[in-house]
């Protein structure tokens, strides 16, 4: 391995849960910002617009400005400039992140050219499905920011767009474009963000398969926390192996400094 230069991190269920900092996360953010490491925020959070999380994160303690801040959102916003320049596109998000999607044109009624999923909440009602639902039957594409299938929160575990998106998919006989994690994509941008090279670059997170395998894949280093979702079953029943597993994101600084 070479001399580890950057880290990707994800937030919730590794800094935070439910926008609370857990124990010892801000001290070791402080500790790697001392060491010079570069370091982004690679996060599937489809809740908060890049400004409002750097803003949570900061009042909690953590040395984050905006631009340490890499969201689903940011990716899909570049994914539709590319790929569906001018399209009319129908979101269905739980929160407002429409400041991260500049360039996008969103509209209520009418032909869809383009559905795009954001995280899942209150929103994802019967109704709201349906429609998206008529949508794809008439020929809209379908891009999703992420399939997770849930998330901490500190009342437990909730559904997340994953658990949806699958029914979406079969129902309608179509595949999603995931802009956010476990695409490459979106771990190939925060690596040109910092211009690091994945084998200098740790990812840690709490989903094994999306966070932590998917990066393993790109030939980034994977370090796996048990907080947040993760959950012994899914740790053993996964289809790869962590790099590194730890108790939690405070022992990372002392994991890099064995590796450095």
């Amino acid at each position: 391995m070479k001399r580890i230069r950057a880290v990707l991190v994800d937030i919730d269920g590794v800094l935070t849960v439910s926008w609370k900092a857990l124990p010892g996360a801000v001290a070791a953010v402080r500790r790697l910002r001392a060491s010079g490491l570069g370091l982004v925020l690679l996060t599937n959070t489809t809740s908060r617009t890049r400004a409002s999380i750097a803003a949570r994160l900061s009042d909690l303690g953590f040395p984050v400005v905006e631009q340490d801040v890499l969201t689903a959102p940011a990716a899909t916003a570049a994914y539709l400039s590319e790929h569906f320049p001018g399209a009319r596109c129908v979101l269905l998000n739980s929160g407002d992140v429409r400041d991260d999607l500049p360039g996008a044109t969103f509209v209520d009624e009418g032909e869809a050219d383009v559905v795009v999923l954001g995280g899942a909440g209150p929103e994802f009602d019967y109704q709201a499905l349906n429609r998206i639902f008529g949508h794809l039957q008439r020929g809209a594409r379908l891009v999703s920011m992420h399939r997770n299938l849930y998330w901490r929160t500190e009342g437990g575990l909730d559904l997340d767009t994953g658990a949806f998106l699958e029914g979406l998919e079969k129902a309608a006989r179509t595949r999603a474009e995931v802009t956010g994690k476990p695409a490459p994509a979106f771990f190939e941008s925060a690596l040109a963000q910092l211009g690091a090279d994945p084998a200098e670059t740790l990812m840690i997170g709490d989903d094994i398969e999306t966070d932590v395998l998917a990066a393993q894949r790109c030939g980034i280093t994977g370090v796996l926390v048990k907080t947040g979702k993760y959950a012994p079953e899914t740790h053993h029943g996964a289809s790869g192996t962590p790099d590194h597993v730890l108790d939690s994101f405070a022992d990372l600084p002392d994991l890099i400094g064995r590796l450095r």
